[in-house]
Formats: structure tokens, sequence, C-alpha cells
């Protein structure tokens, strides 16, 4: 099957140097392999979205020579398919609803004498799982995943950090597929999306990584192929931090297209400034391709 990968920013905000960095290697990665290389707006929590932030994006990608070989896509415009792959999910038994809040869930941890360390994801504790007793008369708020604990063990290889695996019933227990605002819950959207446009390979920040098991788990649940997984460094400020909008990185500068390029090649190991820069920003990088070997 040919290569199909794809760059996949949230409209939160402009590009920044972090963003820019997993844009590239997306792009040479797709380039090195002979193949097609996607944009995709993941615009699905919409309160958080930026009016706007999608054109500005595009367009910060185009000035740098990084244009999606097929038309972009928009996660917010495919809520009828979500639901139908949830509707799926429903069916096998494999998705129910959920009556618990956040204080729930905490309550329910700390009355099992399980200590919530701070910025820690809470394993949900299974309240309204069919098995022990529903809703129980709690109206419902959002949508989880049945994790199947015989087999929710997820074993895979990142192309650039090696053998990975996860308990995710362990870890993060049944995870939300549809929020109680209503809104689609980014395991699922992405799963369904990267299915719809067969993509084959994801290559994108490391600070994604522990996603993709449970992404994994439903593409297998789904029946839905497997994309290899390459997960990039990621570019830290003077204090050690990600980058990223909500630390208040700054948008790219892009006065100079080709110098913002190349600080993104050095972040990822590759020369700065293979030979001198023509007009066009990305014919000068064939030499990245060439030694672009995750």
């Amino acid at each position: 099957m040919r290569y199909r990968g794809r760059f996949a920013p949230s409209p939160t905000g402009p590009l920044h140097a972090g963003s820019l960095v997993a844009a590239l290697a997306s792009w040479l990665d797709a380039r090195a392999h002979g193949g097609q290389w996607m944009v995709r707006i993941e615009d699905v929590d919409t309160p958080r979205c930026m009016p706007g932030a999608d054109a500005l994006i595009l367009q910060q990608l185009a000035t740098c020579g990084l244009t999606s070989d097929e038309p972009v896509v928009w996660q917010s415009r495919q809520g009828e398919r979500y639901q139908g792959v949830l509707q799926t999910l429903v069916d096998a038994d494999r998705a129910y609803p959920c009556g618990c809040s956040r204080k729930d869930i905490e309550a329910a941890l700390q009355a099992r004498g399980v200590s919530l360390q701070r910025h820690g994801t809470a394993v949900y504790p299974g309240t309204c799982r069919p098995d022990q007793g529903g809703l129980n008369g709690r109206p419902a708020r959002a949508w989880r995943f049945a994790c199947s604990p015989a087999a929710a063990v997820v074993r895979w290889t990142d192309r650039r950090q090696g053998e990975q695996s996860q308990d995710v019933a362990q870890a993060v227990g049944d995870f939300v597929l549809k929020r109680a605002d209503g809104l689609w819950a980014y395991q699922l959207a992405v799963v369904v999306d990267d299915a719809a446009q067969r993509i084959t390979h994801v290559v994108r920040g490391e600070d994604l990584a522990d996603n993709t098991p449970r992404q994994i788990l439903l593409q297998q649940v789904l029946g839905l192929p497997r994309p290899a997984y390459l997960h990039t460094p990621l570019i830290r400020d003077a204090a050690g931090e990600k980058l990223s909008k909500q630390t208040g990185a700054p948008p790219l500068e892009l006065s100079d297209p080709a110098a913002t390029l190349g600080r993104a090649a050095a972040a990822l190991g590759l020369p700065a400034t293979p030979g001198s820069v023509p007009e066009r920003l990305l014919s000068w990088t064939g030499a990245w391709r060439a030694r672009w070997a995750p």
C-alpha cells in the first residue's frame, strides 16, 4: 500500500516552532517514502478553537512550502461518521453511557484508597460499567469505551522509541469516546479520521505517544488497519517545558521562511542549511530527505 501520512494541527492558535518541527517531520517522512501528505484540522474541541486559526495555520504551512496533497479535512464536519462508529461499538457491547462527573470519579477512587497525583490521569473506576450496575439512576453524561481486561495489553513498535506496551485497562481504564458536553473525544475522532483517509504512517510529537495504545485498541475492536507510528522529539523552552500554545509559545517567525525551516530541520538532527537557499523553499530539501531515515 502506498504511503499516506498526515499533519493534524488543532486550531487553538497559530503554529509555533514545535508545531513546525512536527509538520516538517511528517512531510519529510512522506516524501522520503515517495508517499502522499495530507493536512487535517483537528477542531473537534470547538471551545478551545480560535476563530480564523485554521486559515492562519494553512497560510503558515503554505509560506513554508508545506501544502496538502489532497483537500484539507476538518474534524468538526465529521460528526455523522463518528456517531456511526460509536453506534457500532454500542451494538458490539464495547461502549456504554457514563453518568460520572470528575468529582464522582475522584471520590470513587479515594474511597478505594487510590491517591490522585497532581496533574495525573485518573484511571476510571468502572462505576457505570454494565457489569457494575450501569447508570444506576444517574443521567447519562458521556460515552466510554469498555476495555476488556483480558485483551487490553497493547504492544507496538515506535519507529523512533522502539518496542512499547501498555495495559490500557490498568493505565487508563474505560476511556471517553463522547464527552459530557456532547463533543467527540480525540481518541475516537483520530482513529475514525485516520481510517477514512487511509493513513498508513503517523508522525507526530512524542507528547502524543501515550494516546497510541488507546487508538490501537480501538482499531483492533473496529477491525481497522494499524498505521506505523513515529513520535518525534519535543521542542522545549529555557525552563525545559514543552513549547505549546497553552504556555504562550510565540507564533512562527516567517519573515525568513527558509531560516525558520532550517531551525526546524536542525531540531530533527538534519543540516540546517543544506547548500544555498534558492527562491523556491523546499527545492533545497533533497539533502534532508536523503538523510531522513528514522
